[in-house]
């Protein structure tokens, strides 16, 4: 099932595939199948939906896309838009995030993206990654029906996670504690999940699991893909086991944290285009204030028209990229809301809105030590931190 806006007379089509997490054991299917049920079936789905952000049809909450023909397709696969595998006598549950990418393509021929000049297949965090594993594929498929003129992009939005250690190790036992190399790992046998031909051609047979992972996929893609990722993205905390919840963080959590934006950051360097900024939050495509956040200056909706600009400038002559108009955008402050245009951090608990300063203490940052470290004085760099400098 999926929903669609058209916009006659365009020919750019944005897809979105929807987020959610996943499960990948009979016991967290359960769990899942009880308490989210919208993620697990299209019964209670609303007739119609208000799309928000990149969605959205009105020219100042989307200043690029406003006029494309929208298509936003559910996720109710759990299987982070991998699965290939029907109900079966072993298995009560069926699989197909894959196949249905496939079957809204094969539909929407006939609706005219026939026609269209660029489809963008756009994602957001369990989306985002399977922006990656199916850009490709339906480039792919498009050809093979014949529309070879089809300029296929992804857009991957809070998608692109890490492998990395944990925090603390947990023994894999639900979605939020697992680590997320064990998660994917068990959820590929159970969703028969499949990863594109030439990324699963890099690894040893039953390591598929490593194509869920942006940094490693992406090498392998042939689509141009354009990656947007919280530096400090609250999922990645989350299966890393650092839970900011209303105690300051211990020195321990507060380095982990730095050095998960380092990491992060390193694994972008290569990429051609995407917007890193150092913020604690998770997903920003739908969000209505998706136009406030900027990264040197620069919204995500500027960067990605400068992209378009890029790509289409590139299929006339392979000029350099244009000037005044950047699409590697990534934050180089080290710490999470160093960048003041970062979205509002709320207490959990009190549901308060905090400013920069005090979300650091909140954390247990601490002003003179860090002041000490970067030889300043304690009041520069509070100002420093409300500037975002």
């Amino acid at each position: 099932s999926y929903y669609l806006k058209e916009s006659k007379g365009s020919r750019r089509w944005l897809l979105f595939l929807e987020g959610g997490w996943y499960c990948f054991s009979r016991e967290n299917c359960d769990t899942r199948y009880d308490t989210m049920r919208r993620l697990m079936s299209s019964r209670e789905w609303p007739a119609t939906r208000v799309g928000t952000g990149i969605l959205s049809s009105q020219p100042e909450e989307n200043p690029h896309w406003w006029n494309a023909n929208m298509v936003f397709i559910p996720y109710c696969s759990s299987d982070v838009w991998s699965g290939a595998s029907s109900k079966s006598e072993k298995n009560e549950y069926a699989f197909m995030g894959a196949l249905i990418i496939q079957e809204v393509i094969k539909e929407l021929v006939g609706k005219g993206l026939s026609t269209a000049k660029v489809l963008l297949l756009a994602g957001s965090s369990a989306g985002g990654t399977g922006v990656l594993l199916n850009v490709d594929r339906v480039a792919e498929q498009l050809e093979e029906m014949g529309y070879q003129g089809i300029q296929v992009r992804g857009l991957a939005d809070s998608g692109w996670f890490l492998d990395n250690k944990q925090y603390r190790r947990t023994d894999c036992i639900d979605t939020i504690t697992c680590a997320p190399t064990e998660a994917i790992r068990r959820g590929i046998r159970y969703w028969n999940g499949i990863v594109p031909e030439r990324c699963k051609l890099q690894f040893k047979e039953g390591e598929e699991w490593n194509c869920f992972f942006g940094y490693k996929i992406y090498p392998t893609l042939r689509c141009p893909v354009f990656v947007v990722q919280w530096l400090f993205d609250e999922a990645q905390l989350t299966v890393d086991n650092v839970h900011l919840t209303g105690q300051p963080v211990q020195e321990g959590q507060w380095l982990y944290i730095q050095n998960l934006g380092r990491e992060l950051r390193n694994t972008l360097k290569d990429v051609t285009a995407s917007f890193a900024p150092a913020c604690l939050s998770h997903e920003i495509i739908t969000r209505n204030h998706w136009t406030d956040i900027q990264v040197k200056g620069t919204s995500l909706p500027r960067a990605l028209h400068c992209w378009d600009r890029s790509l289409h400038e590139s299929n006339k002559n392979g000029k350099a990229p244009l000037k005044g108009c950047p699409i590697h955008l990534i934050d180089s402050c080290p710490w999470p809301h160093c960048n003041p245009s970062c979205p509002t951090i709320r207490d959990q608990f009190t549901g308060q809105e905090m400013n920069v300063i005090q979300f650091l203490m909140h954390m247990g940052f601490d002003v003179q030590k860090m002041a000490q470290q970067q030889g300043l004085e304690p009041s520069k760099l509070l100002g420093m931190l409300s500037s975002g400098n």
